[in-house]
């Protein structure tokens, strides 16, 4: 069992003092966006015993055990984060599998390079996410019905937003909302940040139901992505409380400090709130044009006390224990753990942890918690 010493990357949209409140640290004054707890070639986890990529590749059935190697390969499938965002992310949305394999594919056979700013495809893995909330927390995620954001986008009062609402509430479902996204993101860039710009005044002005993008909007002025935001639904989890998002799912998360879970992937396309680069032909192959309910999570508890956020992967299984403090959990699982403290001080092992601090945990090796506070587990499923 290793103590993990983990990375916090600088993001620009993350918050300057939420991760330092919970580590009980000192504020830099610059933002600290994401904690990385896991074996990421871009930011692997270090241990006693060199980082954990060096760990695992060591002895990959040891640490990870048989049947995950089996299943996924000689490396940790998924990566646990903890997120504090006090900007909006950009908009965003992950390919499946087969979307994945063939777009990486085909951008190895053009020879662009992994690190070129149009690359779409860093790797040939889907990348399905959860993110569950410490505290408030903000997010955008899935469509609204057309009828739904007809309304929203036609309460501002914009004329050079009629159109969408026309199409939004003449076409079909599916039709309307690649229609009308399809038109933000290929609009003419002066004339949208026009829209947006008068957009943001209007949205200001009315507040309520509005005041989110009129925040978003202070962060990126003129961006298309600030009208694409009003077709998705919003959503405010409370602290416990989770969200899953799958392929083709566009979503954005806009304020709050989160546990995070992914399949070990970086690919990303993007449709705004962002500088960065935007494939609006590939985007719109990804992207799953049907409105939905953003289905916020809820764990489900087990007899033993561990509460279990259900998703329909196989790439990590996040759930809670909260200690009570007179009893000792066993942790022992035939598959590699990460667990992370968000509160309260918990002893794994030998291991005394405060909030924000983990442990790797190799398969089958023996995991007992105690103490009073709240653990966080991430696996797989085997």
């Amino acid at each position: 069992m290793d103590r993990l010493d983990n990375t916090v990357r600088p993001y620009a949209w993350g918050s300057t003092t939420a991760i330092p409140r919970l580590l009980g640290t000192e504020p830099t004054g610059e933002p600290q966006a994401e904690m990385w707890m896991g074996a990421h070639p871009g930011a692997p986890s270090r241990t006693s015993r060199g980082t954990l990529v060096e760990v695992i590749d060591a002895d990959p059935e040891r640490e990870l055990g048989a049947g995950a190697v089996a299943k996924f390969g000689p490396r940790l499938p998924f990566l646990l984060k903890i997120l504090a965002a006090g900007a909006p992310l950009s908009l965003q949305v992950h390919p499946d599998l087969a979307q994945a394999r063939e777009g990486y594919a085909e951008e190895e056979r053009r020879g662009v390079p992994v690190d070129a700013p149009d690359r779409n495809y860093k790797d040939a893995n889907h990348k399905p996410e959860l993110i569950c909330a410490l505290t408030e927390f903000d997010g955008l995620c899935g469509f609204r019905a057309p009828v739904e954001a007809a309304g929203l986008l036609d309460g501002l009062g914009v004329d050079s937003l009629k159109p969408y609402v026309d199409l939004l509430r003449a076409q079909p479902e599916d039709a309307a909302l690649r229609e009308v996204l399809t038109a933000i993101l290929t609009a003419n860039p002066e004339d949208m940040a026009d829209t947006v710009t008068e957009a943001t005044a209007a949205c200001t002005r009315l507040g309520g139901p509005y005041t989110p993008y009129a925040d978003m909007a202070r962060d990126y002025p003129g961006d298309p992505g600030v009208i694409a935001a009003m077709l998705l639904n919003h959503v405010r989890l409370q602290p416990g409380e989770a969200l899953f998002l799958g392929a083709g799912i566009p979503h954005a998360y806009l304020d709050g400090l989160g546990v995070e879970i992914m399949a070990n992937s970086d690919n990303v396309l993007r449709c705004g709130l962002t500088p960065k680069h935007i494939d609006v032909p590939e985007l719109l192959r990804v992207v799953r044009f049907e409105a939905s309910d953003p289905g916020v999570l809820r764990p489900e508890a087990s007899p033993e006390g561990e509460e279990v956020y259900e998703t329909p992967i196989d790439e990590f299984r996040l759930s809670r224990w909260v200690l009570p403090g007179e009893t000792t959990r066993d942790l022992t699982l035939p598959t590699p753990q990460v667990l992370l403290c968000t509160a309260g001080s918990v002893r794994v092992g030998e291991h005394g942890l405060l909030p924000g601090r983990s442990v790797f945990v190799p398969a089958a090796e023996k995991a007992e918690a105690s103490g009073e506070g709240t653990l966080f587990r991430a696996t797989v499923i085997v």
